[in-house]
């Protein structure tokens, strides 16, 4: 990310966009890693996304809320790439371990100090959410997100989205159907009753 602010910035004239973007690359990361759920790829979505706002380095003091622009920009740009993806030939060379070494960023220790046990649960916890997440479809997955991980009401998604708040609520059921479905099935499968 801050290699696309340096190129920027080796352009003229430039210091104002880095200040008005770096408040932002922390939650455009952080959306981006959660709908990719790659660490590669969200950084690609993010530096993608940066270019998009620099080709409107001009307008992007006009916006009156350059958070939900940015998150705007993001998803649209999220989804042309899973379109892009889909429909392309090499989507079956793509291994399906492709994120597997990504899921550290979902660790959540509660406690500063926490025991091996504690660890490993965690860990496994957070593997299932993540890998219940990822089977949504894209669509469900950026609902569920910026709703509920993301704190955006209905309201401010049917601007972001440009979607009916019909089909946002009907999205928003289904994947959480379906990750209710998905880890209670998983919870079973713990040893130990976990």
């Amino acid at each position: 990310m801050e290699s696309v602010l340096t190129l920027i910035n080796s352009k003229e004239g430039v210091e104002d966009f880095e200040d008005i973007i770096r408040p932002h690359l922390d939650n455009m990361y952080r959306l981006a890693y959660r709908f990719t759920a790659s660490e590669a790829d969200a950084e690609d979505l993010v530096q993608e996304v940066m270019v998009k706002a620099y080709l409107k380095k001009n307008d992007i003091t006009e916006i009156s809320n350059l958070k939900a622009w940015l998150a705007k920009v993001l998803y649209r740009t999220f989804i042309d790439q899973q379109r892009k993806f889909w429909r392309s030939p090499l989507k079956l060379l793509k291994t399906s371990n492709h994120a597997q070494d990504d899921y550290d960023y979902l660790e959540v220790i509660s406690s500063p100090e926490p025991g091996p046990a504690e660890v490993w649960e965690s860990k496994i916890v957070n593997r299932q959410i993540h890998a219940a997440l990822k089977a949504l479809n894209p669509k469900q997955r950026a609902v569920c997100v910026l709703h509920d991980m993301e704190g955006y009401t209905l309201l401010e998604l049917v601007a972001l989205l440009e979607t009916p708040i019909g089909t946002l609520k009907s999205r928003l059921h289904r994947a959480r159907a379906t990750l209710r479905d998905k880890l209670y099935k998983k919870n079973e499968e713990l040893p130990y009753g976990m």
